[in-house]
């Protein structure tokens, strides 16, 4: 049986002390590599009886249009040898245009749209593709040092080939004046691997006098694997 490919020191540490919360939960001892099962990749997969065919357009579905820039974010999702990784599930949660989650926990001032609710899921096609509708999301405070505020980004879980392999990590906007001053960003230390978290602007998959799109691709393992992020507490 294969076994599965060691992460690239891409990805951030387990303790990031910039990041404060992170370092209260992060696991104190050593991880313990389990070997890769035959269970792992015969058990149950989430497929499209999960998913609805509006389900990937987070402006649908309430009595009225959103609030905010509408975005289209496509891309593929591909393994460690750049094929594609057909029929996995992949949802996202975001803030709305104001910077707030529609979530009791959030407190941040901003007003919620309730034309909104900001999560979304679809399955790639056979060629790992993928596409969300949705708002650009806008920056918000969370109280981690002196006047910091988090950069617009959009959540992604996602699964490959096997339930254990399942990547949670965050997409970011080019040219946000946020990023030097974001320990949950900067938290990957290599440049290269910050830039793969950053979707770019699309002109083609742009809608005339619609929608701006933008372009992110996904890869899981591999020697340039998309990064995978710890969550803020605010999320």
């Amino acid at each position: 049986m294969p076994t599965y490919r060691s992460d690239t020191p891409s990805h951030p540490p387990v303790s990031f002390p910039e990041y404060r919360s992170n370092v209260l939960r992060a696991p104190h001892r050593p991880f313990v590599l389990l070997p890769q099962r035959l269970g792992e990749i015969t058990g149950p997969l989430l497929g499209e009886g999960r998913v609805g065919p509006h389900d990937n357009d987070l402006t649908l579905g309430h009595d009225g249009e959103p609030q905010g820039q509408r975005i289209i974010v496509s891309g593929r999702v591909l393994d460690g040898d750049g094929r594609p990784v057909a029929g996995t599930l992949l949802e996202v949660w975001q803030a709305n245009a104001g910077g707030r989650y529609r979530h009791d926990a959030d407190r941040h001032p901003a007003p919620l749209d309730p034309h909104f609710t900001g999560v979304g899921r679809t399955i790639t096609d056979a060629e790992g593709r993928y596409s969300f509708t949705t708002i650009h999301p806008g920056a918000y405070p969370w109280r981690n040092h002196d006047n910091a505020w988090r950069p617009a980004h959009i959540h992604f879980s996602l699964f490959g080939t096997a339930f254990t392999q399942r990547l949670i990590t965050q997409m970011y906007f080019p040219g946000d004046p946020l990023f030097d001053q974001d320990p949950i960003f900067n938290s990957v230390r290599d440049p290269k691997a910050r830039a793969a978290m950053v979707a770019r602007f699309d002109l083609g998959t742009t809608v005339p006098e619609w929608a701006l799109g933008y372009r992110w691709d996904i890869v899981l393992r591999g020697k340039n694997p998309t990064p995978l992020e710890e969550e803020d507490d605010d999320e």
